[in-house]
């Protein structure tokens, strides 16, 4: 009697802005593999991302570690991609209140600031 095995679909997709999805799923793998390097097993990061199936978590760490220095670069591409996002944001858009303001305030050193 031949046995009949199903295919396993792929764990990731690439969204258009160059992020890899789990499955079919807006959660990236980048959420994942950094719940499991802080050393959440897959039940834990399924818990925390209930739209990923636990086979979706357990697909996405199994590509992650059988690729690990191929997402390792990946990640830290994707850190300095927010990183300058990030930046261009701050510089665009300043805060208009800075801790220093705060702690003036706070302090009683602000003269433009009345309780």
């Amino acid at each position: 009697m031949a046995s009949i095995v199903g295919t396993i679909p792929k764990p990731l997709k690439m969204d258009s802005h160059g992020v890899f999805r789990v499955g079919d799923t807006r959660v990236s793998l980048d959420s994942v593999v950094y719940a499991f390097n802080r050393g959440e097993n897959a039940a834990e990061i399924q818990y925390s991302f209930d739209t990923l199936s636990l086979a979706e978590v357990y697909a996405a760490i199994a590509y992650y570690l059988h690729n690990k220095a191929e997402i390792d670069q990946y990640l830290i591409q994707q850190e300095m991609r927010y990183e300058k996002m990030r930046a261009d944001h701050e510089r665009e858009f300043p805060p208009k209140i800075t801790r220093e303001m705060l702690l003036a305030r706070k302090n009683g050193n602000d003269p433009n600031w009345k309780k």
